[in-house]
């Protein structure tokens, strides 16, 4: 690979005046460095990138680290990322795996965006310690080089519980999201408090694990125990629509015998049959807030933690109870 050494060696000048010239410095004159510069071009040098960033503390890089990227869910938050970022000169890497952790420390990113749920929050605030910017999705961290864009999960999962009880339903399963996920538990807290203001409900509560398969686990067991029609919330779309999978291959009518809603609002939604009902908000949106925030902390600009709101989608698999 040719260096920089080469480059000056065959202009007969110094690595530093070949440095000036390659980055545009009025050190050097113009007709000097169009001289280093053709002499770059012939030799196809190609500067190292990696030296470049630790020397100017800047690589114009951003990442994005999450837990997975399986799913319908991801694709429209990293577009409304990339977007954002493009605009205003950055690229996106997206990172998962605590090998990729290495890229902050080593200022081969200049900031990053969090929704993973195992980046553990005290190394996140030791980052930021350091001064690194950071903006998570998935926790509230309270540190002046972390700011938060939140979904507005509680106002969401009310939303949908009551959607249930307002069409008279009195028996409800809800299938849960990861243990250790911050938007499965903000959910299940809000369900739980509108729960606890309808004493005559009855409660079952299904571990699922924000996937299909947790979903089609969730509808086997609903039909080993079914006597009267019943209400499922699932907490996202994915296990819903696994549960969808292993209904329509019974007798068991959605909408009629179970009843179920959703949260995200996928794409996929919108060709169910019977029409999900579901938990809506923009995630191309909550991807582009993230960015412009990140770009503020890094520009020091003042920022305010942020939400997303969402609205219920009403659809016809959630009939009268």
């Amino acid at each position: 690979m040719i260096s920089i050494k080469d480059v000056a060696k065959k202009a007969g000048v110094s690595i530093s005046t070949v440095s000036y010239a390659l980055n545009g410095n009025p050190k050097v004159t113009e007709e000097t460095s169009a001289r280093i510069l053709k002499i770059a071009s012939e030799l196809n040098y190609v500067p190292n990138a990696a030296a470049r960033t630790l020397k100017k503390r800047v690589s114009k890089i951003i990442g994005v680290y999450l837990t997975d990227f399986s799913g319908a869910f991801y694709g429209e938050i990293l577009q409304g990322m990339k977007e954002v970022l493009n605009k205003r000169g950055y690229d996106l890497i997206v990172c998962s795996g605590s090998y990729s952790h290495r890229l902050l420390p080593q200022r081969m990113i200049d900031g990053a965006v969090v929704l993973d749920h195992s980046f553990a929050s005290e190394e996140l605030l030791q980052l930021a310690d350091r001064g690194h910017k950071l903006v998570v999705l998935d926790r509230e961290l309270n540190h002046p080089n972390i700011n938060h864009v939140l979904l507005d999960n509680k106002a969401g999962a009310t939303l949908a519980v009551e959607y249930l009880i307002e069409r008279g339903h009195r028996k409800l399963y809800v299938v849960t999201g990861p243990k250790d996920s911050y938007d499965s538990r903000q959910r299940l807290q809000a369900t739980k408090q509108s729960i606890e203001r309808n004493s005559d409900l009855i409660y079952v509560e299904i571990e699922g694990n924000f996937n299909k398969d947790s979903g089609e686990r969730a509808a086997e067991q609903i039909m080993r125990e079914y006597q009267e029609p019943v209400a499922v919330f699932c907490l996202n779309d994915e296990m819903a629509i696994g549960m969808y999978n292993t209904l329509m291959k019974t007798d068991f009518r959605i909408g009629e015998h179970i009843h179920i809603i959703g949260f995200d609002n996928i794409e996929l939604t919108q060709y169910t049959q019977p029409r999900l009902a579901t938990i809506d908000y923009s995630k191309r949106k909550w991807g582009a807030l993230a960015s412009e925030q990140l770009i503020k902390l890094i520009g020091e600009e003042k920022v305010e933690h942020e939400r997303v709101y969402v609205s219920l989608v009403k659809g016809e698999s959630v009939g009268k109870g």
